[in-house]
């Protein structure tokens, strides 16, 4: 078994409402969570030991949708550019 650390030390969200960060920061760490426990998800990744900078351009989200699903729009974008 493979164990993947995924730090992320800066996430630039734009136009979103201060008191929305904590909910998408969830929504986003339970997706990569969910995504990257998929089985075979850590071996694809071991070629990428240091990624300094992981750019996911835009996400378009509905306007009545919560900011936990911003979250996991988020984390299923990053997990989709890491993976090889």
């Amino acid at each position: 078994m493979k164990r993947v650390i995924v730090h992320i030390d800066r996430l630039v969200l734009r136009g979103i409402r201060p008191q929305d960060r904590h909910a998408i920061a969830e929504g986003l760490q339970a997706e990569l969570g969910r995504l990257l426990e998929a089985a075979g998800a850590a071996e694809r990744l071991t070629h990428r030991v240091d990624q300094p900078r992981l750019s996911i351009g835009r996400i378009r989200i509905g306007a009545k949708a919560a900011p936990g699903d911003l979250g996991r729009l988020t984390g299923a974008a990053v997990a989709g550019r890491l993976a090889p």
